[in-house]
């Protein structure tokens, strides 16, 4: 592997995109330099991100030409978990993975499941040649749900599709509500244009359980109990509806069946908001007076909040809120959580994923955030058969899926296939019979939409593959074919990929500039046009009815046997220098890191006597996970912050955060509950 570039070798410069699960999705310029990436940077041209990039992203060369990369096919040849593996070839590899899965296909290719989620947010490089090679076997689907489903479907219901705000709009408001989200740490460029609005005047409140690096930065911070944010939007429903600060000409022409949410909103009057939610009835009015009489106001909803069970239904209030003050009519007014169904129009998944290609089959759908339970059934009628063999791609479930004793007492099964294509030796990795080497975003071409911008992307590779490492759309070309499956779909090259991606847009353009713009009208909503069928934002939701606040399952009022033993609730955010799993392993960001963590509050700390340092057990009757101890102002009473999501293998016992969280699933979208989440702590 080339670890030097050549100082006098002449520098070129690659368009390029971050793959990464971020609202942002970045242009990127990478600097290339006698067959070496040198310096990877944001593309100043590019007008959502403008240049500028996360610690984590200017850092991946650093991950690239990391010296633990996996670069070349292994066999596991020391017990699951063990991590202990020799290599082999891509032949004698591709051999026997083909042998062993054509076997269970022939019994029943349902006991197959593939695994994966946003490792790379690529069109091609996630679900492409995949996708095909699994719907042409008839293998079990997999429901992607472990991030934003809950939120994301919930917005379905409301707006027709996942759909808000221009990203550079913000910079218009006068009012941000930043609701669920360290914007700081996970979505760095709306901060900037949050930034750009606070210098022209805007207020900025955060509404978060955790006194965040963006909670510090804003005016105002309103720290709620986790899963209470549906409450607090009804609270602000009954003063925009007691003071008569409602839009009601917006609400009678593009809302439909607010007539039904009025009754409920008016039994939430701040006093019973402020029990709920752990915070003053005057900060209720206060809001709720600023949201109404600031124009414009707008909200960044993230999906923080919608990791409790009323997660949907919270996301189905708050959504609401822009409807009701008329705010869509003005730049700078509305809401985003998430923009990816712009993208619709200008996307062809079918093209790209080919569910034609299962013909008849009607295969079993398998939920991703209960794989712990699903791993350690038998065959059954309702479930149908067991699983015997799994293939990861683009996700680490032994370290991100809740509850994951289970989830690794399933992937430690002796009868269980696993197949794992990776960068690393991940803690699931560790598990797998055979770990194939994948390539980095720096390797490989893809195309990227965003979920917090409206711009098409496209990355070209900027250096050859290292080592023995392929793009994931190549192993599975390569799987294919050694299975003898012979649609001449499954060997379609990357570039043809690419085209049939976005075949609407000019691809020489895309290709040659880096990244494209949507055409959308500049103030989407403010006639409606919300993408429902007749336009209008829906209360009243087939199938779900009038949303309404949902309290947690774990928590002291919904479940107070439960709370008099695990007094503590517990959230478990991202810590700030890695994304999911991601980059956990980066020397550079680990050390700024430092270890896993749990926040308290002082006056929790000092009833159970621990000390700002001090090695603590968190348990509930889950598991226990130990952990460094971090006193001060970073939680609230009452709730602990347990920093995400470390690998098990870098933790003190091998466990991590996801010892202690539930499978219990979200009131809409299937979705878990990672913030809804009772634990006691104690010194170690």
């Amino acid at each position: 592997m080339n670890t030097e570039a050549a100082t006098d070798a002449p520098i070129t410069t690659v368009r390029g995109a971050c793959p990464h699960d971020c609202p942002d999705t970045c242009a990127l310029k990478v600097s290339v330099q006698g067959g070496r990436v040198i310096k990877v940077a944001g593309d100043p041209d590019h007008p959502p991100t403008h240049g500028a990039l996360c610690t984590k992203v200017s850092r991946y060369p650093e991950r690239t030409y990391h010296p633990e990369r996996v670069l070349t096919p292994l066999k596991r040849t020391g017990p699951k978990g063990s991590g202990q593996f020799t290599p082999v070839s891509w032949d004698d590899a591709l051999t026997d993975i083909a042998s062993r899965l054509g076997a269970i296909a022939a019994r029943n290719p349902e006991a197959i499941l593939p695994y994966s989620y946003a490792g790379t947010m690529g069109l091609l490089q996630g679900e492409s040649i995949a996708a095909r090679f699994f719907h042409t076997l008839g293998a079990s689907l997999l429901d992607r749900t472990i991030c934003a489903n809950a939120g994301g479907e919930a917005l379905v219901a409301t707006y027709g599709g996942k759909i808000g705000m221009h990203l550079e709009d913000y910079a218009q408001a006068q009012l941000i509500l930043i609701w669920g989200s360290n914007s700081i740490a996970s979505n760095l460029h709306f901060w900037t244009f949050a930034q750009q609005a606070k210098r022209n005047g805007a207020t900025l409140v955060c509404i978060d359980p955790r006194r965040t690096e963006t909670a510090e930065k804003c005016h105002q911070h309103l720290a709620i109990q986790p899963g209470t944010d549906g409450a607090l939007a009804l609270g602000l429903m009954h003063e925009l509806i007691t003071h008569g600060w409602l839009d009601e000409d917006y609400i009678a022409r593009h809302v439909d069946g607010f007539d039904k949410l009025r009754p409920k909103a008016l039994e939430w009057p701040p006093e019973r908001v402020a029990q709920v939610c752990g915070i003053t009835a005057d900060a209720v009015r206060h809001l709720a007076r600023a949201y109404a009489t600031t124009r414009p106001a707008a909200i960044r909803l993230n999906y923080g909040m919608q990791r409790c069970r009323g997660g949907g239904n919270a996301v189905r209030l708050i959504a609401l809120l822009p409807c009701l003050t008329g705010a869509w009519r003005q730049r700078g007014g509305g809401l985003l959580l998430s923009a990816s169904h712009w993208f619709r129009g200008a996307v062809d998944a079918a093209a790209l994923q080919r569910p034609d290609l299962l013909g008849g089959k009607r295969p079993r759908t398998i939920n991703m955030s209960t794989i712990g339970d699903d791993l350690l059934r038998d065959a059954s009628p309702t479930f149908g058969p067991k699983v015997e063999a799994v293939v990861v791609y683009n996700s680490n479930p032994v370290a991100v899926a809740p509850d994951s004793q289970k989830v690794v007492a399933g992937f430690q099964r002796a009868d269980l296939f696993t197949v794992v294509l990776e960068h690393f030796l991940t803690d699931t990795a560790d598990h797998a019979d055979y770990v194939l080497p994948a390539t980095t975003q720096l390797e490989h071409l893809d195309v990227h939409t965003s979920y917090g911008h409206t711009y098409v992307l496209i990355n070209h590779p900027a250096v050859p593959p290292l080592g023995q490492a392929l793009p994931n759309t190549e192993i599975f070309r390569r799987l294919a074919a050694k299975m003898g499956l012979t649609d001449p779909c499954l060997q379609d090259s990357d570039e043809a990929l690419a085209r049939q991606a976005v075949p609407s847009l000019d691809f020489d353009r895309l290709s040659s500039q880096g990244w494209v713009k949507l055409p959308l009208p500049a103030l989407p909503f403010a006639d409606g046009g919300f993408h429902t069928p007749h336009g209008k934002a829906i209360v009243d939701a087939p199938g779900l009815g009038v949303p309404d606040y949902v309290p947690p399952y774990e928590s002291r009022s919904s479940s107070p046997e439960l709370a008099r033993r695990f007094p503590l609730a517990m959230i478990s955010p991202p810590a700030r220098h890695f994304l999911n799993s991601t980059f956990v392993n980066v020397t550079s960001l680990r050390s700024i890191e430092g270890e896993p963590l749990v926040e308290m509050h002082p006056d929790d700390a000092a009833a159970r006597g621990i000390a700002d340092g001090q090695l603590v057990r968190v348990f509930n009757d889950r598991g226990s996970y130990r952990c460094k101890a971090a006193v001060g102002s970073r939680a609230r009473p009452g709730v602990v912050n347990g920093l995400g999501v470390w690998w098990r293998k870098l933790g003190v016992d091998g466990t991590n955060v996801n010892e202690l969280t539930s499978q219990r699933l979200t009131d809409i979208g299937r979705a878990p509950t990672f913030y809804d989440c009772l634990v006691e702590v104690a010194p170690a």
